[in-house]
């Protein structure tokens, strides 16, 4: 039973950590699509991953500001 229950926190944590990529990446897709688009055509990732990682740190930052 136990490791049921840790796999239930597993996939929890999994499924919670791809729906703020997800929704990161079209926050990012309609706000700065040139980034989206710079990266599709040039195949380098690195310029959306640190706009990315800039949206969920600001997002982060602004709901730590309500506790």
């Amino acid at each position: 039973m136990r490791l049921l229950n840790i796999g239930f926190g597993v996939v929890g944590a999994i499924i919670t950590l791809g729906s703020v990529v997800t929704g990161a990446t079209v926050w990012l897709l309609f706000t700065n699509p040139v980034t989206i688009a710079n990266a599709v055509n040039d195949g380098e990732i690195s310029p959306f991953v640190q706009d990315l990682a800039r949206v969920i740190f600001e997002a982060l930052q602004g709901l730590l500001r309500y506790l």
